[in-house]
């Protein structure tokens, strides 16, 4: 909560505190109608001034008051970045809805309008709209030929398994008390390799497997979160998700094996810790 001073603020003799502390500096001097202005410093801390000669700090970034960043983003049960992302793709939130209720309004929201024509006795009746041709479906995107055997296959499947001994990065559900699927995580430099040489693509590569125990649905809804970086690949789309072995999604019978892999964005160093979400689900880890 953001307290208000009752008297005016030396900028000269502003305190500066640690980062993640609200730093309050209001100046009486400034017009009566002035707006606030907020934002952040370099130094993690977070001022709210009347005028832009009082900000206490340069190369400060000017934000809203409702959009300044949490001041212990680490204490959230979950990542900042991931709850910004979810309102931003919630079909549901109000905001989004505005936009696609204007496209109905102005007919290209994909909902046909329907016209009004005289009925035979004189009363209005409703009629479609007359049906339009869908148009053609846009050519599947080819995946890359990478010419794996099913023996280099086999050991990629061991390779992620493997991996698991030294880097740990596997979510592991439970039913009735026994594992009943296990996803796991891997970054293979060979196998990164052998994919830039078949597809031109940008960023590291990981590996995904699914290994269930029990019949059950699968969707690899994953998301990677580091620093200001929160990515969700598209399945299906070579250049960011899909699979080598198996299918991409859908229900899933015992011991049918999934391989993938994912293209993350050249921001996300694998040197660094990184935030991993499958669902709701989170673990963290540090590839390499």
């Amino acid at each position: 909560m953001l307290y208000l001073l009752r008297r005016a603020v030396s900028t000269s003799a502003a305190p500066r505190l640690r980062p993640g502390w609200l730093v309050l500096a209001v100046t009486l001097a400034a017009a009566p109608d002035a707006g606030a202005i907020s934002g952040v410093c370099p130094d993690g801390s977070v001022f709210v001034v009347r005028r832009g000669a009082d900000i206490p700090c340069s190369g400060a970034r000017r934000v809203e008051a409702s959009q300044i960043p949490p001041l212990r983003p680490e204490n959230l049960p979950r990542p900042y970045l991931w709850d910004v992302y979810q309102q931003k793709q919630n079909e549901n939130n109000p905001y989004n809805l505005l936009e696609r209720a204007e496209q109905v309004r102005k007919g290209t929201g994909g909902v046909p309008r329907a016209t009004v024509e005289p009925h035979a006795a004189g009363e209005p009746q409703v009629a479609s709209a007359p049906p339009v041709a869908a148009p053609a479906a846009a050519p599947k995107p080819e995946k890359p030929a990478l010419g794996l055997t099913d023996g280099e296959l086999r050991d990629l499947f061991y390779l992620v398994e493997l991996s698991q001994q030294s880097v740990p990065a596997s979510f592991i559900e439970d039913a009735g008390g026994a594992e009943s699927i296990r996803v796991s995580f891997a970054h293979s430099a060979a196998f990164e390799a052998r994919l830039r040489e078949a597809s031109p693509v940008d960023g590291t590569v990981v590996l995904w497997s699914v290994q269930p125990k029990k019949s059950q649905r699968f969707q690899p809804n994953f998301t990677f979160v580091q620093g200001q970086t929160a990515f969700h690949p598209q399945p299906g789309r070579s250049r960011e998700l899909d699979v080598l072995v198996g299918k991409i999604s859908g229900e899933l019978a015992p011991e049918e094996l999934v391989l993938g892999y994912a293209v993350l964005p050249p921001s996300i160093d694998l040197k660094r810790p990184v935030d991993l979400y499958w669902d709701d689900r989170r673990i963290a880890v540090t590839f390499q």
